[in-house]
């Protein structure tokens, strides 16, 4: 507590240092960028104070959700994300950049097609949203390494620290990455307005005491700056544990902020939530550590990762679901927090081996988009009710956070009440309640006693009792501001005001049977204008008229004055959309931005992507599952004409101004291939236990000491860690040569490939034990009982290896991406280690890999994968035909590989995925990795799982031409292997505005020079 007393010091003391640097907005102190010239540059676009960021001069709150382009690498698919995340009230996204696929081969960095970010931030732009850049060097992310490449291994020095030999490793992609992404900042017209130097840089390990290590931190930024970025640089701690806080000294960022995953990674038990697990003190830490900055949430909790043998996404976006939001979401809120970042917003794919062992190829992350794009989980219906809350509601962002209490504004000591009470600066209060026992599944009733600028008011004051249902969190909100009108105080929580010049709409909603209360500083009379008015009651209190309802499933619309408050029930507030319509142009823009003049309200179904006028018509873009009702609220004075998705529509206008009409949904039928009745071909791809394989162009396993700092001393002869020789990713391969004596009985043999990896043994074309793997174990001993062996005679022994991946870990110290990959240990009875001499191979070329369009990660070292053939159009002619349902009859590795054409309708927006099937019990002990015109979209261990179905997105697919797709079928037992099913399905057709998608690109199949 006195370290954080003393940085918190430190922190007042730089404000005010810097009150020369300053300027006032909006009454506020904003604190800059202490550098003058960059300065300079930022102080029209990005500015702060204790309270928010200000964007070109405007207070407000950023509301963000994680998104990594290389875990979808189809480009033209980035602006659906990007539509998505706005749809939400959402004005920011946050990105990972994993340097691990951009510089596979030291000092060559590669950053074009699929991994170009170009586009990314075109596509940003287009839908308006801001863009937090976190390029780490380190990032975590679940992926290989947490980001750091391979080739890190061989650098004998602590990752992460001021050691000259890391340093110099960073440089090339902190270069390059960081100039890419300064061009692209809000300074230069770009979405670019914050800039994250490392990641979650919060503690050590393992003898390492120099931490936290300034002159490293400010290295990273000092590599950032001399780039070109001039926006503000943000941290993110693992734990709010103030961290290079603002006016700390060197390595100190601009504004300070952490992450938070409260209700863990749990997702076998999604009906548990733990007990203390709600964060109470993150306010009360951050006026401790940087209370000149605003309260920021880098990464909360927005899904759970699932690890091998875990329980499913499904289970996960269960546990961390709607109910979860409502919770923990607006307990937030109660802080003040004014930059919150959900990680994940949509999670994607760890297709081509990029992720850790940790996790299988799926990264739903139970998020509220889905892997395949979809939103139909409630969690984002409910999130897009908070994210439009807070987009119109600024005065939130000046108000002061206070102590939760279970006295002063309830009447039950079962409800917590967090106050964040209204200053001279703006009247409006918050009022945020919550179960006391956060976890309780009760309905509890209560009354308020809130202080409101009519007096203290005990509440509801018309009769009634106002109810908390279980796993339910309210913001009340006092003397709010609806463009004029005081909303003196509602229990009916806020979605969305709107001013449309002639009349102010507010929507306001509650919970099933919930009893509810609002009152508006007029005297005005009350009418229900739309909807029964049985139930509602009006009643003039001094300068207010109250209105008192009970929540119903038919929407109703009062009128006070110019005031039309719309009653819904939750449910139906689900299917309202907020789009900007922007003055001119067809693109809303970002918040901030001159050309964005107003919003409608849209009552629609699936999702809402746009709005924009054209001379007389208003144009709506979007997606429907479902024949739907759409209503227009504020439709523009100017707009006579409603256009959806490019078609003219139909419209009544009611009393109320409303526009109606209505979309038709017919499904198209989709027609798919039946994979078991197509014409496979195949061969075997494990040739290198024949007799007569030449391997003579392989790597020999030479090195006799490593610079591995983690794997050393060698236990080996000489070094068997594949990135030793530049083999980072997927299967392994050994070969290991001597001369029988006859007195060989045993191998024992210790291999690592991380969690879930698997790994079989031949000498010579007989196979003598494998390991399946499990769910838990990263490395295997395992003591092989041997055939006779003919004395003087010379056999080979095999090792097939599964790399799943590189370790992460951001605990400096520790090093675990440092882990080896391969045979750590061996010994052959009756002979020394040194009889024996390896070769090893994984991907062609290793760091010099080859397909340069997937990147160095996509491919393992199966002969199949070093010479092309899971590429389009393979040399098939004289392979044999057969298929991976028919499989193997004994122990081995088979490559199959098919076509097919699909014609999906334009127009529509259909998921696909492949679907296995385990009906076997015991699970037959095989791996399988599914190849989509040369792209790994799936690895698939039978005897582990959870994964079965596997979504591989438009792009990767030809929607509409020839697809190939290829397997790798390892299987593991004596008695073969071949797969119960293999299916390609679809899921509901979105009938969409979603155009110009474009497949990524797909090389053919070339033969290669120097392959083996």
């Amino acid at each position: 507590m006195k370290l954080l007393s003393t940085w918190a010091v430190a922190c007042l003391a730089a404000q005010a240092a810097g009150a020369a640097l300053s300027h006032k907005l909006d009454g506020l102190t904003i604190r800059e960028h202490p550098n003058a010239a960059k300065r300079a540059l930022l102080q029209k676009y990005v500015t702060w104070d204790e309270h928010s960021l200000f964007i070109k001069g405007e207070r407000i709150m950023l509301f963000s959700g994680e998104f990594h382009p290389f875990r979808l690498p189809v480009s033209t698919l980035y602006i659906d994300i990007f539509q998505k995340v706005k749809a939400l009230g959402f004005n920011c996204v946050s990105f990972y950049v994993d340097w691990a696929l951009v510089e596979g081969k030291p000092g060559e960095y590669r950053a074009d097609g699929i991994f170009d970010l170009d586009p990314f931030f075109d596509a940003a732009k287009e839908a308006g949203i801001y863009l937090l850049a976190r390029p780490g060097p380190y990032i975590n992310a679940e992926v290989s390494g947490g980001g750091f490449p391979g080739w890190l291994q061989r650098i004998n020095a602590t990752l992460r620290t001021s050691d000259p030999e890391y340093l110099k490793a960073t440089d090339n992609y902190m270069s390059h990455v960081s100039s890419t992404i300064a061009k692209a900042q809000i300074t230069n017209g770009g979405p670019v307005i914050l800039f994250q130097p490392e990641n979650e840089y919060s503690g050590a390990c393992c003898g390492y005491e120099d931490f936290p290590d300034a002159a490293y931190m400010q290295y990273v930024e000092d590599q950032a700056r001399n780039a070109g970025i001039v926006v503000p640089l943000i941290s993110n701690d693992a734990s709010p544990s103030g961290h290079n806080v603002p006016g700390s000294g060197k390595g100190a960022v601009d504004i300070y902020g952490h992450d938070s995953y409260p209700l863990g990674f749990d997702c076998a038990n999604p009906s548990t939530w733990p007990s203390g697990d709600l964060p109470t003190n993150f306010h009360q830490l951050h006026l401790e550590q940087s209370p000149t900055t605003p309260y920021s949430l880098v990464e909360f909790q927005g899904g759970a990762f699932d690890p091998w043998g875990g329980s499913s996404f499904a289970s996960c976006a269960e546990l961390l679901n709607n109910e979860f939001e409502r919770v923990f979401y607006k307990n937030d809120f109660s802080f003040g927090v004014a930059f919150m970042n959900l990680y994940m917003i949509f999670g994607g794919t760890n297709w081509g081996n990029l992720g850790h062992p940790g996790g299988y190829t799926s990264y739903d992350y139970g998020s509220v988009i889905t892997e395949s794009r979809n939103i139909t989980r409630e969690k984002y219906s409910e999130l897009k009710l908070l994210g439009n809350f807070a987009k119109v509601s600024p005065s939130y962002l000046v108000a002061t956070p206070g102590n939760a209490t279970t006295s002063t504004y309830t009447s039950t000591a079962d409800l917590t009440v967090t106050p964040l009470l209204g200053s001279n600066s703006s009247a409006s209060s918050f009022f945020v309640i919550r179960h006391t026992d956060y976890s309780s599944q009760d309905s509890v009733g209560y009354k308020l006693r809130l202080p409101t600028s009519a007096g203290s008011l005990t509440i509801p004051q018309l009769g009634g009792s106002l109810t908390l249902s279980g796993r339910d969190s309210k913001i009340h909100v006092v003397d709010y501001d609806v463009a004029g009108t005081n909303i003196l105080y509602s229990t009916a929580e806020v979605f969305t005001w709107k001013d449309f010049g002639n009349e102010k709409v507010l929507v306001v909603y509650g919970g099933p049977n919930e009893h509810h209360e609002l009152a508006v500083s007029s005297k005005s009379s009350v009418s229900v204008v739309e909807g029964s008015s049985s139930g509602i009651i009006s009643k003039q209190k001094g300068n207010a008229v109250v209105i008192s309802w009970d929540v119903s499933s038919t929407r109703r619309i009062v009128k006070v004055g110019d005031l039309k408050i719309f009653l819904l029930d939750r449910n139906s507030a689900y299917n309202y959309w907020v789009p900007q319509v922007p003055a001119s142009g067809a693109t809303p823009g970002f918040a901030s931005d001159e050309n964005t003049s107003s919003s409608i309200i849209v009552k629609a179904g699936y999702l809402v992507r746009t709005a924009y006028l054209q001379g007389s018509d208003l144009h709506l873009t979007a997606d429907f599952n479902a024949t739907t009702s759409i209503e227009v609220i504020g439709a523009p004075s100017k707009a006579k004409n409603l256009v959806i998705n490019g078609n003219k529509a139909s419209v009544k206008v009611d009393k109320n101004g409303i526009w109606s009409t209505s979309v038709k949904y017919t499904a198209p039928k989709i027609d798919l291939p039946s994979l078991k009745n197509l014409k496979w071909k195949s061969l075997d791809t494990l040739p290198e236990i024949q007799n007569s394989y030449d391997d003579s162009l392989w790597t020999v396993a030479s090195h006799e000491s490593t610079n591995n700092n983690i794997g050393s001393p060698l236990k080996t002869p000489t070094s068997l860690y594949s990135s030793d020789y530049g083999f980072h990713t997927g299967i392994l391969i050994y070969r290991g040569y001597f001369v029988a004596n006859g007195d060989e009985k045993t191998f024992f043999l210790e291999t690592q490939g991380g969690t879930a990896f698997g790994s079989s043994v031949w000498i010579n074309e007989t196979h003598v034990g494998s390991w399946a793997g499990t769910s838990v174990d990263s490395s295997y001993n395992a003591t092989y009982t041997l055939p006779s062996l003919k004395s003087g005679k010379s056999y080979v022994i095999t090792v097939v290896v599964d790399n799943m991946g590189l370790d992460e870990d951001w605990t400096v110290g520790s090093d675990e991406m440092k882990d080896p990959r391969g045979i750590l240990n061996y010994e052959l009875s009756g002979h020394s280690a040194n009889a024996i001499t390896w070769k090893l191979t994984g991907n062609l070329g290793g760091e010099d890999y080859r397909d340069k369009v997937r990147g160095p990660l996509n491919e393992g070292g199966l002969y199949a994968e070093r010479q092309g053939f899971h590429q389009p159009q393979p040399p098939t002619q004289k392979w044999k035909s057969s298929s991976p349902l028919d499989g193997l009859s004994n122990a081995g590795i088979r490559f199959y590989s098919t076509s097919f054409d699909l014609d999906l309708p334009k127009g529509w927006d259909v998921p696909l995925y492949f679907n296995f099937a385990n009906s076997t019990s015991p699970p037959s002990t095989y791996r399988v990795q599914l190849y989509v015109n040369g792209y790994q979209y799936g690895k698939y261990v039978n005897n582990i799982g959870p994964q079965m179905s596997y979504p591989v997105p438009e792009g990767i697919l030809n929607y509409q031409g020839t697809n190939w797709l290829a397997l790798s079928l390892w299987a593991q037992g004596d008695d073969g292997a071949k797969l119960d099913s293999l299916e390609l399905v679809s899921t509901t057709p979105v009938l969409t505005a979603l155009s110009g998608i474009e497949s990524v690109d797909q090389p053919k199949y070339k033969a290669r020079s120097g392959v083996y």
